[in-house]
């Protein structure tokens, strides 16, 4: 019998940072980064939207959020080759997740696998920025999911 466990933001950080761990040229880091972003599930252009646009990126950069099951599901795309890798890697953390996990989670591995210091400044702070709309779908959810709680009493 196949027993899938969910992984915490946490533990998904972890693997990313392991999953790094054994690139050390920087080349080949952004190779990578660039290939995780390729093999993102393609987002449907109905979810390519005003409201589903990150604000703050240099370059497109769209996050759709829905939640089921009392996770948050995340789509993303970019229109440049290392922002969808960096969009990859958020929703690696954060998709899948509760929103209290999100909440609770700080991006860590950006800093563990040295990205903080070797992305420009224009794209760690569209980084911030992807992160900041994803902890604003995880607040709108818990505080419906607290209003449908309240409301089942």
């Amino acid at each position: 019998m196949l027993i899938q466990t969910i992984m915490n933001a946490a533990e998904a950080q972890e693997r990313i940072v392991e999953e790094f761990a054994d690139i050390t040229d920087w080349e080949d880091k952004y190779r990578h980064i660039i290939t995780l972003g390729r093999a993102l599930p393609p987002m449907p252009d109905n979810l390519r939207t005003e409201d589903n646009k990150v604000r703050g990126c240099q370059s497109q950069v769209w996050l759709h959020a829905e939640l089921s099951d009392g996770r948050v599901h995340f789509q993303g795309d970019s229109d440049a080759a290392i922002v969808k890798g960096l969009v990859a890697l958020a929703l690696r953390v954060y998709s899948d997740k509760t929103p209290q996990d999100i909440l609770a989670t700080q991006p860590d591995f950006v800093s563990k696998i040295g990205l903080d210091t070797h992305l420009s400044p224009n794209r760690t702070n569209g980084f911030a920025s992807m992160i900041k709309k994803i902890k604003t779908y995880a607040v709108a959810f818990s505080l419906l999911q607290q209003q449908q709680a309240s409301q089942s009493q």
